[in-house]
């Protein structure tokens, strides 16, 4: 305990001395000085904006693909995962994914998800999607997706990083949040001679999706699929060409009436 207090203090007050040999973040155009050069922070390379679009994005100056652009993507994965489920490879990555489902441990609420490690909430975010029955090929599908999104992007970042965080942020927000509600009696404002009245409180809760976490999910997806990439890729990539050939682009990540939790689709 001593030693981890020492070893922030000295964070601090390395950081209360700025160094002004880092008196501009890498980003071009950006005119803040990294967080090093600052007495906010250690950061060497960037400012606290591109800082925390890193963090959020996996990338310091690209965001994330919006739903209008990855949907696409994810149906043509999914449904083609749907035609070849006999396929070696296909059935290999879904139980991957299902291993890591029950290797999450217990299932914990969103609430309970601070003041863990980012490994940790890593394993919970498989534990919650086991607990909500998120079919794993909508999983296998998102990672597909996203190797395609960014075979077609014209200015890509083909960073492992962001790859994995744009693939996490998809299946981080599968599982949601946690949502709760309970009833609660009131007073009548007539008279309180009269029956209470029953409010209905509702509270919900949803993890950050950001940090350290969604590079341990997006990593273990990508262990996950990384085989069928290597062997089925470009199948895909091609199932996807011929639909949009025929003018058939798909604007929602399922089929309709299916949905990510709760629901097991049919073979």
């Amino acid at each position: 305990m001593s030693s981890n207090i020492n070893k922030i203090s000295e964070i601090r007050a390395r950081a209360a001395h700025p160094n002004h040999m880092y008196a501009y973040c890498r980003v071009i155009g950006c005119g803040r000085p990294a967080r090093a050069g600052t007495s906010t922070g250690l950061d060497t390379r960037y400012c606290r904006v591109h800082a925390d679009h890193l963090s959020r994005h996996g990338s310091a100056y690209k965001g994330s693909y919006l739903a209008k652009v990855i949907n696409p993507y994810r149906r043509a994965a999914l449904d083609w995962l749907l035609v070849h489920g006999d396929l070696f490879w296909v059935k290999d990555a879904v139980g991957k994914v299902e291993g890591l489902y029950h290797g999450g441990g217990p299932h914990i609420e969103a609430f309970r998800l601070p003041g863990l490690k980012p490994r940790e909430r890593g394993k919970a975010q498989w534990a919650r999607l086991r607990h909500h029955e998120v079919d794993p090929r909508l999983v296998v599908a998102v990672w597909l997706a996203v190797e395609m999104v960014i075979g077609d992007d014209l200015q890509p970042v083909s960073t492992s990083q962001y790859k994995r965080v744009q693939a996490a942020k998809v299946v981080h927000r599968m599982a949601s949040g946690t949502h709760k509600s309970w009833e609660q009696e009131r007073p009548h404002p007539a008279h309180p001679g009269l029956p209470p009245i029953v409010h209905i409180q509702k509270l919900s809760w949803y993890p950050k999706s950001r940090g350290r976490v969604l590079r341990y999910i997006g990593e273990d997806l990508e262990r996950a699929a990384e085989l069928l990439v290597d062997h089925h890729l470009e199948e895909v990539r091609e199932y996807k060409r011929e639909r949009d050939s025929q003018g058939k682009p798909a604007t929602r990540p399922y089929p309709k009436g299916i949905r990510a939790r709760g629901r097991r689709m049919g073979t």
